[in-house]
């Protein structure tokens, strides 16, 4: 498993991760197969989404705001970051594409999204690719 470095710079952003997927997958060598991306953090997610235009990461992150607000007085962790677990939970921690061609077969506007909930922070993914054997 690789793992990639995904610096934050905001308290809650969606950042396009895509290319780090597509470099590893060029540095892999591999034609064909499957690649996870995983996030290993509690107040961050993963998920795939449109990438061409930015209001719809805007959008995301202002309804999640909507229906997880970050000072709600009812939450009970003393940490106080009770809402960034709940969006990293609706987001989810993993997504996994297929790989042709040694291109992520992706839809014609989607991308791969780290989702920040709790930063900026220093984060990482990681990414398992699984070739296909090729069959003599």
């Amino acid at each position: 498993m690789l793992q990639i470095p995904v610096p934050t710079h905001n308290h809650s952003e969606f950042l396009d991760i895509t290319h780090l997927i597509d470099d590893a997958i060029k540095e892999q060598q591999v034609d064909s197969g499957i690649v996870t991306v995983f996030v290993a953090h509690t107040t961050a997610g993963i998920t795939i989404n449109e990438n061409a235009d930015p209001d719809v990461r805007r959008d995301l992150l202002q309804i999640l705001e909507r229906l997880v607000p970050w000072n709600d007085q009812s939450y009970r962790h003393f940490e106080g970051n009770t809402a960034a677990h709940l969006k990293a939970s609706l987001m989810g921690s993993s997504v996994q594409v297929i790989i042709e061609g040694g291109r992520l077969q992706l839809g014609t506007w989607q991308g791969v999204y780290f989702c920040e909930f709790d930063g900026p922070r220093q984060r990482h993914i990681g990414v398992k690719i699984i070739a296909d054997r090729s069959v003599s």
